[in-house]
């Protein structure tokens, strides 16, 4: 699937004729475009097929950002589920006020919430609780607009802090930061859409229970492929190749994995939407551990469901 994403910027044909300008955003929607041009009146104001990408990819992002003065509420919510044995399963909650400044920047504080069930898995603390997290704030530049050129790249940075790690639930003081660069391309106009994304995270722990301090980084690469079933609703697959590492630049290698899973998208009304995907860890491996699949550093599955309302 990666390979399929990648190889869809460059080897199938003609970018397709771009989205309507002035398209407002709830995941995948209709495109508000011009009835003048469609020819049927002042009461016809939708394109039938035009969808927003940011959101369409599941755990992969399209590289739109929304329009100037647009204002966006979102939740985000990640489970993750399945370690090597016992009972494990967290939740992962951001919730994201954007703001678009202009064509070309975008702006969006958040706070993190968490929750955690954990039950006799080797080298976590047994944890049955919900917390306040921290926050963040995310950046976004478009540098290449998709309406004018063969494929869209905008570029993603998020610095943050964190209380509570998300993945065992423990008291922690934790700073870090996120970079991606998000691009993609409408493959068939208003039908096939890819998107290809690279990840890089780098972050500082440092435990209160043990005072001690620790740096870790991951790269990733995402890609994805998505079909406009009808007006607002997209279904497709996405994959990510994940790899963890101790040290924040990438220093030493720990553990890898690979996850596919479907993805979906859907219009409920004309500012509200929701997405999501469920992904299963399909290949992998942890340093030092012959046996398949990476479940010291990552999970058998991850979800995610994400909620939007625009303003």
């Amino acid at each position: 699937m990666l390979s399929a994403a990648l190889l869809s910027f460059g080897l199938l044909g003609e970018p397709a004729p771009a989205f309507a300008d002035d398209e407002r955003r709830a995941g995948a929607k209709p495109s508000q475009s011009s009835s003048a041009e469609s020819g049927r009146g002042t009461g016809a104001t939708h394109h039938a097929e035009s969808a927003d990408t940011e959101h369409i990819f599941g755990f992969t992002m399209g590289s739109d950002i929304g329009q100037p003065g647009e204002i966006e509420l979102e939740m985000e919510n990640v489970a993750a589920f399945g370690k090597r044995d016992g009972r494990y399963g967290t939740l992962a909650t951001l919730n994201q006020v954007k703001y678009t400044l202009s064509d070309r920047f975008r702006i969006a504080p958040g706070v993190a919430l968490g929750a955690q069930r954990i039950d006799g898995v080797a080298g976590f603390d047994d944890r049955h609780h919900a917390s306040f997290n921290g926050a963040t704030l995310e950046f976004r530049a478009k540098l290449i607009d998709r309406a004018t050129a063969p494929f869209g790249l905008t570029l993603h940075a998020q610095p943050g802090w964190n209380r509570v790690d998300d993945g065992s639930g423990l008291r922690v003081e934790q700073y870090g930061a996120e970079f991606a660069a998000l691009f993609d391309r409408e493959l068939v106009r208003d039908r096939w859409f890819a998107a290809f994304n690279i990840w890089y995270g780098t972050g500082m722990t440092r435990a209160h229970a043990t005072g001690l301090t620790a740096h870790d980084s991951e790269l990733a690469l995402h890609g994805a492929l998505t079909y406009q079933v009808k007006s607002g609703l997209l279904i497709g697959v996405g994959t990510r190749y994940l790899r963890s590492y101790d040290g924040g630049g990438l220093d030493r290698l720990v553990g890898e994995a690979v996850y596919v899973g479907p993805t979906f998208s859907y219009s409920l009304t004309s500012t509200l939407g929701i997405s999501g995907t469920w992904q299963f860890q399909v290949a992998g491996h942890a340093v030092g551990d012959g046996r398949r699949l990476d479940l010291d550093n990552h999970e058998r599955q991850q979800a995610m469901l994400r909620i939007n309302a625009h303003f």
